[in-house]
């Protein structure tokens, strides 16, 4: 049996598009205002990607800075892992496509399909990957270009999203410093959030796209509900496996979709706000982006350092959910 192999993050990038879309904007695209849009979400701007970009693009330019703060060249990687809801097309995978424009000649490359839960499930799989000995270094991408599939007339939807990419490279260490993962899903509550058309159910058809099923579909009072219930149970699952308790967190890092549901979260498990951390008046939701994006951030603004113990929790389409602790 082979040897178990400890595994820690060496380094974090991301990348955000240049372009913003304020509140303001988007009064004169739909019917709402800057005001509805804060007080239902927190929400005040959120980062677009030109016409000319794709998911891979994004996921380029993250990688690029995690590598470089990581401080190893592109050809120490042997595996990458891309978890997002839009790749550049069915196949093959966005991770592959990442590969070539990275210019890595020898990597085993394949995406995750997990919507928002998508970088933590993807957390999973490479330290499961890496401890297990076939691979030593792992570039994991949580990249978005939800712009492309969200309906800018809905205004119950349109506010919500953006475009981003986060990226970690996962190494071997003496000691493990992703000290747990969670993961959980419910496909009951699979229609609650989706994106209807595009797959075999429904393949594309002048009928889907003139009825609008290629864009995000919520049902959002319900995804509320559940989201708080159950990153709460994940979040308490992964510290307990993790043998920490919540005080021993420097930071709690929980996907960023709602300021109401962060601060439900927070409030149930009694943790100060400076230990909380929030970006997505800046962002938005950028789905499998968004936690690896703010922990990078986390760490560039110093609210975090080597040696303290961070929690990621996600709440996404499948339903998924699901909670990391890190020892940085």
């Amino acid at each position: 049996m082979n040897e178990k192999f400890g595994v820690r993050i060496a380094g974090t990038g991301s990348y955000l598009p240049e372009k913003v879309l304020t509140n303001f904007d988007l009064e004169k695209m739909v019917d709402t205002s800057d005001q509805w849009i804060i007080e239902r979400t927190g929400i005040r701007e959120r980062r677009i990607a030109p016409e000319n970009m794709v998911t891979s693009d994004l996921a380029v330019e993250a990688a690029k800075k995690a590598i470089e703060d990581a401080k190893i060249l592109p050809g120490d990687i042997d595996l990458i892992i891309v978890a997002t809801t839009l790749p550049d097309m069915y196949f093959p995978s966005t991770a592959c496509i990442v590969q070539q424009k990275l210019n890595i000649r020898k990597a085993a490359c394949f995406d995750i399909s997990a919507a928002c839960s998508g970088f933590i499930y993807g957390l999973a799989v490479a330290k499961s990957m890496i401890e297990s000995g076939p691979f030593k270094t792992c570039l994991l991408v949580g990249a978005e270009m939800l712009s492309k599939i969200t309906n800018w007339k809905d205004k119950t939807t349109c506010i919500l999203f953006g475009d981003g990419a986060g990226a970690a490279i996962l190494t071997r260490s003496e000691t493990n410093k992703i000290l747990s993962v969670y993961m959980e899903a419910d496909g009951r509550y699979s229609n609650i959030l989706e994106l209807p058309a595009g797959g075999s159910r429904m393949p594309a058809s002048e009928k889907t796209v003139k009825e609008g099923l290629h864009f995000i579909r919520m049902e959002g009072k319900e995804v509320f509900k559940l989201a708080v219930m159950k990153m709460l149970e994940a979040s308490r699952k992964a510290l307990e496996a993790s043998g920490k308790k919540i005080e021993d967190l420097a930071l709690l890092i929980p996907h960023q979709a709602n300021l109401r549901i962060i601060e439900a979260i927070a409030e149930r498990l009694t943790l100060p706000r400076e230990k909380v951390f929030v970006n997505l008046d800046k962002y938005g939701n950028i789905s499998a982006a968004t936690t690896i994006i703010a922990l990078d951030e986390a760490r560039q603004q110093g609210r975090v350092k080597t040696g303290d113990i961070v929690e990621l929790i996600a709440f996404g389409g499948g339903l998924t959910w699901g909670a990391a602790v890190i020892e940085l």
